[in-house]
C-alpha cells in the first residue's frame, strides 16, 4: 500500500498500519461512511499495532459534518474508585508507578467512543452491521498477526521492564524472548473478545459479560478500577476549541486534551509573519510559539470539570498578540518542561458526503501499564500516570477524575474550500508535529506527502536533563541545526519524531490522503 493516495471521490483513509487502512478502505467500498470506516480501522489497529493502542486505552474524535458543524467526541476514562493517594502511599509509592497493576488506574474508554461514533454514523446514513465493522480486526486476531518492524523494536525495548508485569510475557514474548520482526503473535483471548462484541454489541464491554471478565481480571491483578467504574463509563460530546486565522478556521479537542496548545502554536506563529518554509525563522518561530503554549497548558489544562477558568481567554486576539510580541525572533527563551512520553495512533477518514474524521487513540506509553488481562486479551493503559499524589497539584489524583492527556485530534476548514483532518502520535510532540505539517502544507503549499515526510523537531524534556531541550531529527539540515544551537537552543538528535497523517477534501469533490514513512502504514481510497 502506498503512503499517498489522491484523486478519489467516494472516500479516503490513512493509518499507521496497512491492515487498518485496508479495513477502512473496504468499509468505504461497501458503502459505509467515514465514521464507520474509522471504527473498523480503530478495531483493526488495536490488533496489529498493540504497542501503541488497545481496547484498554482512550480515544478522541473530531468530526466535521456535511453541514459544516464540527463535533468533539471525548472518550476519556476516569480514575477508578479505589485510586486514592492513600492507596499508593500505603504501598510505599511517592508517585504513581509507571508500569504494572497500580499504573492501570483509569477506566478504558476507547470502546465507549466507538459507541458514540456509531450513533453519529447512523445519523449520517450509516447502515453496516457491527459484525462487518469488526470483521477485519477479528480475522487478524484469529489468524495471528505478523510482527512489524516497529512492533518488534518496541517489544525488544520494553521487555526488560515489562516481562514481569501480569500478562505481558505470555502475550508478546516467544519462548521467553521478544518476538522478532516477521514472527506471528496469536492473541486468542482478544479474538474471542472481538467476536463476542460483534454479536453482543459494544455496550457489553462495560455492562455485560466482557465487562464482568475485565473487572474480575482487574481485581485479580490489583488494579484500582472496579466493575462499577466500568458500568459508569460513557463517552461524551463536547464543544471543540477553535481559532480563526487568515488561512481558515482551526479546530482541536478540548480538555483534558492539550488541543489548546495546538491552536495557540499556530495562532502565535501566524502573528510572526514568516514568509518562507524550512529556514531558521520557520523552525525557531514554531519552537518559541510551542514553549509559550506549553507553559499555558501546564497552568490550566485538567479535567474539564475542574478548569480554573474558561480557556477562551487564551485564544483572544489581545492575549495572542501579547504572547507573540514576547517571542524573541533571534534567540531561544529559557524554559522548563515536564517530561511527557506517548505512543499513540492517529487515523483519518473522509467521504463524499462531506464527513471528515480526525481520530486518535492510545495507551499513553508503549504497551501502557504493560498489564494484559488474561480472559479478554486487553492491554491496559497507564494514562493515570499524569496524576499527582500531591492534593494541591492541578491534576491531583482523585477517584472519578479525568487525567491530563497528551492526545489531540486536529481539523481545519480552510478559506480556499478544503477540509483537512490531520494528526500524529508522540506525547508533547503531537501539537508541534501538527504545526509543522500544517504550516508546510497549508501556509507554504508543500505537497501533502512531502510536508509529512520532511524532518521534524519538538521541544520537551528528555531523560536525565533538568531543563527542556530541542530534539531534532538527525536529517534536519546541518546548517539549520547549527544556527539553532547558536541561537541558544539546547539541541539533541533523534532518528524519528511522530507518525503523522492527513486526509484532505477538495472543493471539486476529490480527496487525497497521506501517511508517514516513519510508520508501517499508508493511505487508500475509493
Amino acid at each position: 500500500m502506498d503512503r499517498y493516495s489522491a484523486g478519489h471521490r467516494r472516500g479516503v483513509v490513512c493509518a499507521p498500519h496497512t491492515a487498518a487502512a485496508e479495513a477502512g478502505r473496504a468499509v468505504l467500498a461497501e458503502g459505509g461512511n467515514a465514521l464507520e470506516a474509522m471504527v473498523a480501522m480503530a478495531a483493526t489497529i488495536v490488533v496489529v499495532y498493540p504497542h501503541m493502542n488497545h481496547l484498554g486505552g482512550d480515544g478522541f474524535w473530531l468530526v466535521r459534518e456535511p453541514s459544516g458543524r464540527v463535533r468533539a467526541l471525548m472518550a476519556a476514562g476516569a480514575a477508578g474508585a479505589r485510586a486514592t493517594p492513600a492507596l499508593y502511599r500505603d504501598a510505599g509509592h511517592e508517585r504513581i508507578p509507571s508500569r504494572g497493576p497500580l499504573a492501570a488506574l483509569t477506566v478504558p474508554a476507547v470502546v465507549a467512543g466507538w459507541i458514540l461514533a456509531l450513533e453519529a454514523a447512523k445519523a449520517h446514513g450509516g447502515r453496516l452491521p457491527l459484525a462487518d465493522l469488526l470483521a477485519a480486526a477479528t480475522q487478524h486476531a484469529q489468524g495471528g498477526i505478523e510482527v512489524s518492524r516497529h512492533l518488534a523494536l518496541t517489544i525488544a525495548g520494553a521487555a526488560p521492564a515489562l516481562k514481569g508485569v501480569p500478562g505481558f510475557a505470555e502475550t508478546f514474548l516467544i519462548d521467553g524472548k521478544p518476538a522478532l520482526q516477521g514472527a506471528r503473535l496469536r492473541p486468542a483471548a482478544l479474538a474471542t473478545t472481538l467476536e463476542h462484541l460483534a454479536h453482543a454489541g459494544l455496550d457489553d464491554f462495560y455492562r455485560g459479560d466482557i465487562g464482568r471478565e475485565i473487572a474480575a481480571d482487574l481485581e485479580r491483578v490489583g488494579s484500582p478500577v472496579t466493575r462499577v467504574d466500568l458500568e459508569r463509563c460513557r463517552a461524551t460530546e463536547a464543544a471543540p476549541l477553535s481559532v480563526a486565522l487568515p488561512a481558515g478556521t482551526l479546530w482541536n479537542t478540548p480538555p483534558p486534551t492539550p488541543g489548546l496548545v495546538a491552536l495557540m502554536i499556530l495562532a502565535l506563529y501566524d502573528r510572526l509573519g514568516v514568509k518562507e518554509a524550512e529556514g531558521f525563522d520557520h523552525v525557531h518561530g514554531l519552537i518559541e510559539a510551542s514553549k509559550r503554549a506549553i507553559a499555558v497548558r501546564d497552568q490550566v489544562i485538567t479535567d474539564p470539570a475542574r478548569l480554573p477558568h474558561s480557556l477562551d481567554r487564551y485564544l483572544t486576539q489581545s492575549f495572542l498578540d501579547a504572547e507573540a510580541a514576547a517571542i524573541d525572533r533571534r534567540k531561544a527563551s529559557a524554559w522548563q518542561a515536564q517530561a511527557e512520553e506517548g505512543d499513540t495512533i492517529w487515523m483519518g477518514a473522509a467521504d463524499a458526503s462531506g464527513l471528515a474524521v480526525s481520530y486518535i487513540q492510545s495507551l499513553y506509553w508503549e504497551f501502557g501499564s504493560g498489564v494484559v488481562l488474561p480472559q479478554t486479551g486487553i492491554v491496559m493503559q497507564n494514562r493515570g500516570l499524569s496524576f499527582s499524589l500531591d492534593r494541591a497539584a492541578l491534576n491531583a489524583l482523585e477517584p472519578g477524575r479525568l487525567p491530563l492527556h497528551t492526545l489531540s485530534a486536529a481539523l481545519a476548514v480552510l478559506r480556499d474550500g478544503r477540509v483537512m483532518a490531520y494528526g500524529t502520535m508522540g506525547g508533547d510532540a503531537q501539537p508541534q508535529v501538527q504545526a509543522a505539517l500544517f504550516t508546510r502544507h497549508v501556509l507554504y503549499r508543500q505537497p501533502l506527502d512531502e510536508a509529512i515526510e520532511r524532518p521534524r523537531w519538538y521541544v520537551g524534556r528528555t531523560w536525565g536533563r533538568a531543563l527542556g531541550n530541542l530534539v531534532v531529527e538527525a536529517r534536519l539540515d546541518g546548517n539549520l541545526t547549527d544556527r539553532l544551537m547558536s541561537a541558544g537552543h539546547d539541541v539533541s538528535l533523534t532518528d524519528a519524531i511522530g507518525h503523522a497523517g492527513a486526509v484532505v477534501m477538495h472543493p471539486d469533490g476529490t480527496m487525497e490522503a497521506a501517511h508517514d514513512p516513519r510508520a508501517d502504514g499508508g493511505a487508500a481510497g475509493v
